[in-house]
């Protein structure tokens, strides 16, 4: 129940968006942060979500992420101006941060049988592909019926039934030991997200020769700087920056972000596309990309065979092509396409995403040493979320740029601003695409698997983090 929702929230979202732009009066600029107030708060808290988990509970944690959740959804139905739906945004993210990676922790304790485990496993990622393909069609039909502010209401008696379940069924479960709480790591890296998807969502507005702009570029690097400088000091660090010294980890963490942000600025620019420049229904829009939905469904499992079977660099190969040629096909695209041509792109885009979820947890977990593979796979989940807010900040940020350059005026609401731009932000989808080609060639292949002895090296020769770790 909870994947269900935060799964419908990331498509149901994307589907609404021209009409909370007509609603609230949103810019692109505004648009974006809907959507990126939303994932780069989730990236910024999901490691420390599970930490926090592994030490009050975890079936605390999971409720009361769904607390949060369920009560951002309600003020967000409610909120009267752009900003204030941000801000709820960022109270649902702050739920949901605490739901998916801790509700995977809470299967793998329960499930001690390896067969029921993945079993367990299986149906609870069954969801993803019911999520993503109820999410668009539900959307539309509350959109067009009720309005968009039901689009969060129908979170709230989902996630009180879930609330009341977890408590019901749920075993508390904490881990032997817990990592220590990382503040300073903690704030750098929501300093060094915040700053960069500041700087790139508000180009278009500022223009690249603004020295606010580049305040805030220079503020996330010495973010990043600070976070190299200090992670390494910490017996228990947020990330553990050794952790990129094996390829294939390294390879992982980028693949998530490619892609993600290859999948999330489709869906942005689609949305505005088939509703602004097309004149779709939020209905007809979201039966539109139904087929990606069905796609994601069919090609997720037989990515997850595929990796079974010790072929994820296969499955990481298809995906990147696919999602490139997708891409590639919609930048020739007009107010006039024809429809079976534009959903023949969305299925070949489709394919391809439905393929790399799976390869990217595996190869970073097979990057790292057996005991690290649950903060591995904390950073996998963490890099989906990264590459989901760049990829709205990017293409979003391309459309703005086209929007005033083409009209005169930020309104995203003319087919021309957002035309003007989209063989762009087309070409820079299908280049992540290519880069998901490129990665996965490179970071699973015997080379790569070769650096997974040296973390391991790393790990095992650091006496002070083994006498913290025994303690």
């Amino acid at each position: 129940m909870s994947l269900l929702i935060v799964g419908m929230d990331g498509t149901i979202v994307n589907v609404a968006l021209p009409s909370i732009r007509t609603d609230l009066g949103a810019s692109v600029s505004g648009l974006q942060w809907v959507i990126d107030a939303y994932t780069l708060t989730l990236a910024s808290f999901l490691i420390l979500s599970g930490s926090t988990a592994d030490r009050i509970g975890r079936r605390r944690t999971f409720q009361i992420g769904l607390t949060s959740f369920t009560l951002g959804s309600a003020l967000c139905s409610v909120a009267p101006n752009l900003q204030l739906l941000i801000v709820a945004r960022i109270v649902q993210a702050l739920g949901g941060s605490m739901l998916n990676p801790v509700a995977m922790s809470i299967i793998t304790n329960v499930f001690t049988e390896k067969r029921e485990r993945a079993k367990a496993i299986g149906i609870w990622g069954g969801v993803v592909g019911i999520s993503m393909g109820l999410g668009p069609v539900i959307g539309g039909v509350l959109i067009q019926t009720v309005g968009w502010r039901w689009i969060f209401w129908i979170n709230v008696p989902i996630g009180i039934a879930a609330i009341v379940l977890a408590g019901l069924f749920v075993p508390e479960s904490r881990a032997p030991r817990a990592r220590r709480f990382d503040p300073i790591g903690q704030v750098l890296i929501i300093v060094m997200l915040a700053a960069l998807t500041y700087a790139i969502v508000e180009s278009g507005r500022l223009q690249w020769g603004s020295g606010v702009l580049w305040s805030f570029i220079l503020l996330a690097a010495a973010a990043l700087i600070g976070l190299l400088l200090y992670e390494p000091r910490r017996v228990d660090p947020l990330i553990d920056l050794r952790f990129f010294s094996s390829a294939p980890f390294s390879g992982a963490t980028a693949i998530a972000i490619f892609a993600f942000g290859a999948f999330s600025g489709f869906l942005f620019l689609n949305s505005l596309y088939l509703q602004e420049v097309r004149g779709f229904s939020a209905l007809q829009a979201g039966l539109t990309v139904l087929p990606m939905a069905l796609m994601t469904m069919i090609f997720a499992p037989i990515s997850g065979r595929l990796v079974a079977a010790g072929r994820a660099r296969v499955a990481l190969i298809f995906a990147g092509t696919a999602m490139a040629l997708g891409a590639t096909g919609l930048t020739v695209m007009t107010a006039t396409t024809a429809l079976p041509y534009l959903i023949g792109c969305y299925v070949l885009f489709a394919i391809g995403f439905g393929l790399v979820n799976a390869p990217i947890t595996n190869t970073a977990v097979s990057g790292m040493p057996i005991s690290q593979a649950g903060v591995a796979a904390a950073v996998a989940s963490t890099s989906r979320q990264v590459g989901a807010t760049l990829g709205v900040a990017v293409i979003g940020s391309v459309i703005a740029s086209g929007a005033v350059a083409g009209s005169g005026s930020p309104s995203v609401g003319q087919a021309a601003g957002i035309l003007a731009t989209a063989q762009t932000a087309w070409w820079i989808v299908a280049c992540c695409g290519l880069a998901v080609l490129g990665l996965g060639l490179t970071t699973t292949g015997r080379w790569a698997r070769s650096t997974v002895d040296r973390v391991a090296g790393l790990m095992n020769s650091d006496p002070t983090r083994q006498a913290a770790a025994a303690r």
